[in-house]
């Protein structure tokens, strides 16, 4: 049941990529484009970054974002039109480049190099998959490396014990279809699994929503120990 689920994830990004870097590009996506994206960006922007690896890095827009701020920086997805479109729209700059590379890819070791930032912006949806990314990530910090991770906030969700859920794209355009199930974590579990992985918050963010007022996500910024 929950490898097919973590099929599922990878099958829907797979169906609705270009639907989802239209939403991107339009801007249609109010929380993002009115508190996250910015948050994820300043969460960065406050420690001392040269290099930053994007994990799930999508249509590219954040990783574009940090080379343009003078950050080199590597995104990687799991899915090869993504990819294909971020290298078409990087235009020879030489602070990015794009990989197509599975979690379970980085897992074994396929990708080479440390950076000062790992940088996982709602891109983490998985069970197994994220335990086992999460337990590999500090081989590819650097020593002072932090792990800066972005994900739904644990508050907003109807839910008090982890599990799968049932995906939704509610609020989306009808050019949205298959939506994914994805794996609910509380606030107890994330922070349970950093310590197993000898990961220290040094910071937890939560972005408010500017309309609601309510959390419009949860940051935190980690350290290997």
């Amino acid at each position: 049941m929950t490898d097919n689920n973590e099929e599922k994830i990878i099958k829907s990004w797979h169906i609705n990529a270009d639907a989802w870097s239209g939403a991107i590009g339009n801007n249609e996506i109010e929380s993002r484009t009115q508190s996250t994206n910015r948050a994820i960006v300043d969460a960065i922007g406050s420690e001392n970054v040269s290099s930053a690896l994007d994990l799930g890095c999508g249509e590219g827009w954040l990783a574009r974002k940090l080379a343009n701020q003078g950050i080199k920086t590597t995104g990687v997805d799991a899915i090869e039109s993504f990819i294909q479109l971020c290298n078409s729209r990087a235009k020879e700059n030489a602070k990015i480049h794009f990989l197509h590379l599975t979690y379970e890819d980085i897992i074994e070791g396929k990708l080479s190099g440390t950076f000062d930032a790992i940088v996982c912006n709602f891109s983490l949806f998985g069970k197994e998959s994220v335990d086992n990314l999460i337990a590999k990530l500090p081989t590819y910090l650097t020593p002072n490396g932090r792990l800066i991770i972005q994900t739904l906030h644990p508050e907003n969700i109807n839910s008090d014990s982890d599990g799968w859920l049932d995906g939704s794209w509610d609020g989306f355009s009808e050019n949205f279809v298959e939506p994914a199930p994805w794996y609910f974590r509380t606030l107890q579990s994330w922070i349970k699994l950093f310590k197993e992985n000898n990961f220290k918050t040094i910071e937890t963010l939560s972005p408010k929503h500017p309309t609601t007022g309510k959390p419009a996500s949860i940051i935190f910024i980690l350290s290997s120990a």
